[in-house]
C-alpha cells in the first residue's frame, strides 16, 4: 500500500505526515488493519526498539471535583459510586507507590482530582514527592494535578517532578461539547507552564467520545506542534453516571488504527495505552504493543485494570521487554535536547486512564477481572468489562499491581 510506505519512510526521517494522510490512516478497512500495524510497528520499534515502559499511577485524591468534563467520573454532581477521599498523607502515597515500583513500573503518575492546585497543594505534593523518590531511588515522578498557575510548574520541578500531565483529550474546535468549566486555551497554558519549567509534558486525547476522524487528527496535529515528550491515548470508558455512559463508539481494529494515526504523526515520542486499553482493545491489546511503547500497570483512578501479572506476561509473550530504570525512554536527539543522557531517567511524561487524568484529566480506567457468561459479540458494548475501583489507595484492601 503507498500510503502505508510513504508513512513508514516519514516517521523513519521524523517527517510531519500531512493532514490527508493521517486521515486516510484512520479510514483504512478492518481488512487491512494487520498492514497498518506492521507499518506503524516499523516506525516503533526505529526509535524504541522492542521496550514497553511501565507506569504507575496513585490517586491523591478522588472525586470531588468542580469541574463537568463530561467523559469524567470524578466531575461535579458525579452519580457514579466512585471512591471519594481527600489528599493522602504522603506515608499512604508512597506506600502505595511502591506496589507498583514493585511490579516493574518505572514512573509512579500522581494525580489530585479539582480544577488545580492550590499553593498549599503543591506543597503537599511536594512533600510526597520527596516521600517517594527518598524511598525508591531513581524512580520518575509525574504529577497530574489539573490547571497550573504561574510559579506552580517550577516549584514541582524543585521538588523532584521529572514531569507534568495534562491532556488536550479532543480538538479545541468540539472542547466547549464535552467541557464548559474550562477552555481549550486553559489546557494548552498549563503544558506550556509545564514545558517553560523544564519538567518533560505529556498531553494526550481520550478517543471515542463521539468525535470524527477530523476531530482526532486536529488534536493529534495540536499534540504534535506543542511538542510533548509523551502522549497518552485514553479510550472513553463510558462509566455510568456520566453524561457519556452510553458512547460506545470503538472497536478493537478502530483503536489499533487510531494508535497506528498517533504514532506516524508522533513516530519519535513515547505514546502510552492509556485508560481504556482492556475494554476496547481486550484479546487484540498485544497488538498495540506494536504501536505504543508504554502502558499503564495495574489499576486505574476510579476504575479497575488488568492484574498487573497479566500485563508482564503479554507484554513476554508478544516478544516485547519491560523497560528498565536504568534506560532513557527517549530516543537520544529528544533525551539530548531536553537535556538528559543515556542512562539517566529522561522519559515521557504520565498519560493515563483517560490521560493522567486529575482534576480535569481523565484516565478514567478500564475494567477487568469481570466474569463474562455466554459468547461475547463483535461490536457489542462490553459493559461487563468496566468496575469501579475499591482497592488500592484510599482503602484498606491491596493495590493491584
Amino acid at each position: 500500500m503507498d500510503l502505508l510506505n510513504t508513512l513508514v519512510d516519514k516517521g523513519l526521517r521524523r517527517e510531519l505526515p500531512t493532514r490527508e494522510e493521517a486521515l486516510a490512516v484512520l479510514a483504512t478497512s478492518d481488512d487491512d488493519v494487520l498492514d497498518v500495524v506492521a507499518a506503524a510497528g516499523k516506525v516503533r520499534r526505529q526509535w524504541f526498539g522492542r521496550r514497553v515502559k511501565l507506569n504507575y499511577l496513585v490517586n491523591l485524591k478522588s472525586g470531588l471535583c468542580p469541574e463537568d468534563c463530561s467523559y469524567c467520573s470524578q466531575r461535579l454532581g458525579s452519580s457514579t459510586g466512585i471512591l471519594k477521599y481527600s489528599w493522602l498523607k504522603p506515608d499512604e502515597a508512597s506506600k502505595a507507590a511502591a506496589a507498583g515500583l514493585a511490579g516493574g513500573a518505572k514512573r509512579v503518575c500522581l494525580v489530585a482530582s479539582g480544577r488545580g492546585p492550590t499553593d498549599r497543594d503543591v506543597d503537599r505534593v511536594a512533600g510526597t514527592i520527596k516521600a517517594i523518590k527518598e524511598q525508591n531511588e531513581g524512580v520518575e515522578v509525574c504529577a497530574c494535578l489539573g490547571l497550573l498557575s504561574d510559579g506552580q510548574a517550577e516549584r514541582l520541578r524543585e521538588a523532584g517532578a521529572d514531569a507534568y500531565n495534562h491532556n488536550l483529550n479532543t480538538s479545541e474546535g468540539t472542547y466547549g461539547d464535552i467541557t464548559t468549566t474550562h477552555t481549550y486555551a486553559d489546557r494548552v497554558d498549563t503544558v506550556n507552564k509545564a514545558h517553560a519549567a523544564g519538567l518533560s509534558a505529556c498531553s494526550g486525547l481520550i478517543a471515542g467520545m463521539g468525535e470524527t476522524d477530523e476531530d482526532l487528527v486536529d488534536v493529534v496535529f495540536s499534540l504534535r506542534a506543542l511538542d510533548p515528550d509523551s502522549v497518552p491515548v485514553n479510550f472513553l470508558i463510558p462509566v455510568e453516571g456520566t453524561p457519556l455512559a452510553k458512547e460506545w463508539n470503538l472497536t478493537p481494529q478502530r483503536c489499533l488504527r487510531i494508535l497506528a494515526m498517533v504514532r506516524f504523526v508522533c513516530p519519535d515520542v513515547e505514546v502510552r495505552i492509556a485508560g481504556g486499553r482492556e475494554v476496547h482493545l481486550r484479546t487484540m491489546q498485544p497488538l498495540a504493543l506494536h504501536l505504543a511503547n508504554s502502558i499503564f500497570l495495574g489499576d486505574y483512578l476510579t476504575t479497575e485494570g488488568q492484574a498487573g501479572q497479566a500485563d508482564l506476561e503479554m507484554i513476554a509473550d508478544a516478544g516485547f521487554v519491560v523497560e528498565g530504570s536504568e534506560e532513557t525512554t527517549l530516543p537520544r536527539h529528544r533525551a539530548e535536547a531536553r537535556g538528559a543522557v543515556p542512562g539517566a531517567h529522561a522519559g515521557a511524561g504520565c498519560g493515563s486512564e483517560a490521560g493522567c487524568g486529575s482534576a480535569c484529566g481523565s484516565h478514567e480506567g478500564s475494567g477487568a477481572h469481570a466474569d463474562v457468561c455466554g459468547t461475547a459479540v463483535a461490536n457489542e458494548p462490553r459493559t461487563d468489562l468496566v468496575a469501579v475501583r475499591r482497592r488500592g489507595a484510599g482503602t484498606d484492601l491491596a493495590p493491584n499491581a
